[in-house]
């Protein structure tokens, strides 16, 4: 499924800004080819994309690297709210 919008919160905001600033060159580098690939199909394997579960049960994260994900919901068909980013214990 190829999103025709993403939207995030100045929450979602604050964190990524924060996230960015500790990556080094060659992380942001796959970070950029991970939302390339997302902005393309949500569902791509390369992205590991999944449901969460428990109370999150409504939401699905992919992967940006080995410890770190976005985790997101889907609004509407085609609607994307990012909703945290960073390593699984920061996601509520």
């Amino acid at each position: 499924m190829k999103p025709k919008s993403i939207h995030f919160d100045d929450a979602f905001e604050k964190h990524w800004h924060k996230y960015l600033e500790g990556l080094t060159e060659k992380l942001k580098k796959r970070l950029r080819k991970r939302l390339a690939i997302f902005k393309e199909d949500i569902f791509d394997k390369r992205l590991r994309t999944h449901r969460l579960k428990g109370n999150l049960k409504e939401y699905y994260s992919f992967s940006i690297s080995y410890s770190d994900r976005i985790v997101f919901k889907i609004v509407e068909e085609d609607v994307i709210y990012f909703i945290e980013v960073g390593s699984h214990d920061v996601c509520y």
